[in-house]
């Protein structure tokens, strides 16, 4: 159910963190992208006393952020963030069920927990947005999925998931919540394949010679200036990569091997792509 026409999803939705520090924010799990999440909203000028943050492992910052940490919740949070591992979800929500109704919007992040079972929890009538960030929103690069139930209202739940996410990075919508394990195999795992070209890069700089530590510095900067180029850019990527490409050149005698259309780079990262996509699908 994607935001009526005219609903700003550019990722520039002002965040007024008015009615949270009012009501208070409950983050239930706070592990990796729960921290990153957290630095991104603090960043934007959150005040960590409106955070309660419940994390039975928490890290050395967790615990110097100066959020309310393990300790009493709020009676009815502005939102109520889900960050736990599916396997323990159940766990994590008992007693939580009061804080359904209405009044509080529950923003999960959680993989392989449907929007259906915490309606069971929550009630039909419970704003709830189920969401697929990414671990760039630690340094305000996210890109998050967002798909809603009905109560989560363009004026009402869906406009605070979008804004509390857009404090992170860029937003966009889903049609239908079956999309979000593909979602989850492109951009929620997709950091990792973008390390992975990194470091192979940087191997195969030092296979031809040059120092380690300078053919990594190449290979980093060489994929973040290019991932700069490609996200503000008025062209899309095949024409960036022409623009690189002269005929029987270096790069064209690299990209005939890394665009074989049997073993190159697309078939590969369309079978990795799937892979996650039905991994995904199974833990749901």
């Amino acid at each position: 159910m994607p935001p009526a026409r005219g609903f700003d999803v550019s990722g520039g939705v002002p965040m007024d963190f008015g009615d949270i520090e009012t009501r208070g924010l409950v983050l239930l799990g706070c592990g990796r992208m729960g921290s990153a999440l957290l630095k991104g909203w603090i960043g934007q000028g959150l005040d960590p006393e409106a955070v309660h943050v419940v994390e039975p492992a928490p890290s050395d910052w967790l615990q110097a952020a100066g959020v309310h940490l393990n300790g009493p919740l709020p009676e009815a949070p502005a939102v109520l963030m889900l960050a736990v591992k599916p396997q323990v979800m159940e766990e994590a929500l008992a007693g939580l069920g009061g804080l359904g109704g209405g009044r509080t919007l529950v923003l999960s992040i959680a993989a392989g927990t449907s929007i259906r079972s915490l309606e069971q929890v929550f009630g039909p009538a419970t704003p709830i947005v189920r969401s697929m960030p990414n671990t760039p929103a630690a340094v305000g690069r996210g890109i998050t999925a967002l798909v809603p139930n009905e109560p989560a209202t363009e004026d009402g739940g869906l406009k605070l998931a979008t804004a509390l996410m857009s404090a992170v990075g860029e937003v966009t919508y889903l049609e239908a919540e079956d999309q979000i394990d593909a979602v989850t195999a492109v951009s929620g795992s997709g950091p990792a394949y973008v390390f992975l070209l990194i470091e192979a890069l940087a191997e195969a700089g030092a296979a031809e010679g040059l120092a380690p530590e300078v053919a990594m510095k190449l290979a980093r900067e060489t994929v973040a200036g290019a991932a700069i180029m490609a996200a503000t850019s008025d062209v899309g990527p095949g024409e960036l990569r022409g623009n690189v490409t002269s005929p029987a050149g270096t790069t064209a005698a690299a990209l005939k091997v890394l665009m074989d259309e049997e073993s190159g780079l697309r078939p590969l990262l369309r079978e990795a792509v799937r892979a996650a996509a039905a991994r995904s699908l199974e833990l749901g």
